[in-house]
Protein backbone atom coordinates (compact mmCIF):
# COMPACT_ATOMS: atom_id res chain seq x y z
CA UNK A 1 0.00 0.00 0.00
CA UNK A 2 1.49 3.77 -0.74
CA UNK A 3 1.52 6.37 1.51
CA UNK A 4 0.14 9.66 0.37
CA UNK A 5 3.77 10.85 -0.24
CA UNK A 6 4.36 7.97 -2.36
CA UNK A 7 1.22 8.73 -4.47
CA UNK A 8 2.03 11.99 -4.59
CA UNK A 9 5.42 11.96 -5.93
CA UNK A 10 3.81 9.11 -8.61
CA UNK A 11 1.14 11.58 -10.01
CA UNK A 12 4.07 14.17 -9.59
CA UNK A 13 6.35 12.27 -11.52
CA UNK A 14 3.64 11.37 -14.47
CA UNK A 15 2.89 15.07 -14.78
CA UNK A 16 6.49 15.69 -14.79
CA UNK A 17 7.45 13.42 -17.72
CA UNK A 18 4.57 14.63 -19.56
CA UNK A 19 6.23 17.48 -19.80
CA UNK A 20 9.93 16.68 -20.67
CA UNK A 21 10.99 16.39 -17.04
CA UNK A 22 12.76 13.37 -15.83
CA UNK A 23 11.74 11.69 -12.33
CA UNK A 24 15.34 12.11 -11.04
CA UNK A 25 15.20 15.64 -11.71
CA UNK A 26 12.25 15.87 -9.90
CA UNK A 27 13.57 13.93 -6.89
CA UNK A 28 17.07 15.73 -7.00
CA UNK A 29 14.38 19.01 -6.17
CA UNK A 30 12.57 17.33 -3.76
CA UNK A 31 13.92 15.90 -0.10
CA UNK A 32 13.83 11.72 -1.32
CA UNK A 33 17.44 12.10 -1.71
CA UNK A 34 18.05 13.34 2.10
CA UNK A 35 17.84 11.62 5.29
CA UNK A 36 14.76 11.87 7.37
CA UNK A 37 16.61 13.23 10.55
CA UNK A 38 17.57 16.75 10.44
CA UNK A 39 21.38 17.65 10.96
CA UNK A 40 23.61 20.54 11.24
CA UNK A 41 26.10 21.44 9.05
CA UNK A 42 29.27 24.12 9.69
CA UNK A 43 31.87 25.83 7.67
CA UNK A 44 33.19 28.42 5.53
CA UNK A 45 31.38 29.65 2.18
CA UNK A 46 33.46 29.14 -0.45
CA UNK A 47 30.38 30.19 -3.40
CA UNK A 48 26.86 31.23 -3.25
CA UNK A 49 24.25 31.21 -6.03
CA UNK A 50 21.11 33.09 -5.73
CA UNK A 51 19.55 31.88 -8.71
CA UNK A 52 16.37 29.93 -10.03
CA UNK A 53 15.06 27.14 -9.55
CA UNK A 54 17.60 26.65 -6.13
CA UNK A 55 20.22 29.07 -3.99
CA UNK A 56 23.49 27.06 -3.89
CA UNK A 57 26.55 27.44 -1.87
CA UNK A 58 29.72 25.55 -1.59
CA UNK A 59 30.67 25.31 2.09
CA UNK A 60 33.91 24.24 3.19
CA UNK A 61 34.55 22.19 6.44
CA UNK A 62 37.21 19.82 7.74
CA UNK A 63 35.14 16.84 5.59
CA UNK A 64 35.56 18.86 2.92
CA UNK A 65 33.45 20.72 0.17
CA UNK A 66 30.10 20.57 0.79
CA UNK A 67 27.22 21.24 -2.14
CA UNK A 68 24.18 22.73 -0.06
CA UNK A 69 20.54 23.37 -1.51
CA UNK A 70 18.67 25.99 -0.11
CA UNK A 71 14.81 27.15 -0.98
CA UNK A 72 14.15 28.69 -4.25
CA UNK A 73 15.28 32.45 -4.05
CA UNK A 74 11.98 33.93 -3.48
CA UNK A 75 10.50 31.98 -0.63
CA UNK A 76 14.38 32.63 1.11
CA UNK A 77 13.99 36.39 0.02
CA UNK A 78 10.82 36.24 2.69
CA UNK A 79 12.93 35.30 5.48
CA UNK A 80 15.32 38.24 4.54
CA UNK A 81 17.72 36.25 2.91
CA UNK A 82 19.11 37.45 0.43
CA UNK A 83 22.23 38.45 -1.96
CA UNK A 84 23.38 40.84 0.60
CA UNK A 85 22.99 38.18 3.55
CA UNK A 86 26.04 36.06 2.71
CA UNK A 87 29.24 36.27 0.74
CA UNK A 88 32.34 33.81 0.25
CA UNK A 89 34.38 33.62 3.41
CA UNK A 90 31.39 34.01 6.16
CA UNK A 91 31.05 31.41 8.15
CA UNK A 92 27.75 29.91 8.21
CA UNK A 93 25.81 27.53 10.48
CA UNK A 94 22.82 25.42 8.96
CA UNK A 95 20.22 22.87 9.58
CA UNK A 96 18.53 20.37 7.44
CA UNK A 97 19.12 17.33 5.97
CA UNK A 98 22.11 15.45 4.75
CA UNK A 99 22.11 13.34 1.78
CA UNK A 100 21.14 9.53 2.22
CA UNK A 101 24.53 8.84 0.26
CA UNK A 102 27.00 9.26 3.12
CA UNK A 103 29.89 8.81 -0.16
CA UNK A 104 28.07 12.66 -1.19
CA UNK A 105 29.09 15.46 0.80
CA UNK A 106 25.46 17.14 -0.13
CA UNK A 107 22.93 18.99 2.24
CA UNK A 108 19.69 20.43 2.02
CA UNK A 109 19.97 23.70 3.95
CA UNK A 110 16.35 24.69 6.08
CA UNK A 111 17.98 27.59 7.68
CA UNK A 112 21.36 29.41 7.36
CA UNK A 113 22.71 31.29 9.99
CA UNK A 114 25.42 33.69 8.93
CA UNK A 115 26.88 37.00 10.58
CA UNK A 116 24.38 35.87 14.13
CA UNK A 117 21.61 36.10 12.34
CA UNK A 118 19.38 33.11 11.72
CA UNK A 119 17.04 32.93 8.31
CA UNK A 120 14.36 30.34 7.74
CA UNK A 121 14.37 29.28 4.19
CA UNK A 122 11.96 26.71 4.68
CA UNK A 123 9.50 28.15 6.91
CA UNK A 124 6.88 25.86 6.20
CA UNK A 125 9.11 22.81 7.11
CA UNK A 126 8.68 21.33 10.68
CA UNK A 127 12.08 21.60 12.33
CA UNK A 128 13.10 19.53 15.24
CA UNK A 129 16.78 21.06 15.67
CA UNK A 130 16.92 24.38 17.12
CA UNK A 131 19.02 26.85 14.18
CA UNK A 132 22.19 28.48 15.91
CA UNK A 133 22.60 32.04 16.64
Amino acid sequence: MKTSAQRAFAIAAAFASSIGLTASALAHHGWGWTEAEESRLTGTIEEISFTNPHMHVKLRNDAGLWAVDLSPPSIAQHSGFGPDAAKAGDRAIMTGHRASDRERLAFKAETITVGGKTYDVYPQRPKSLKPAG
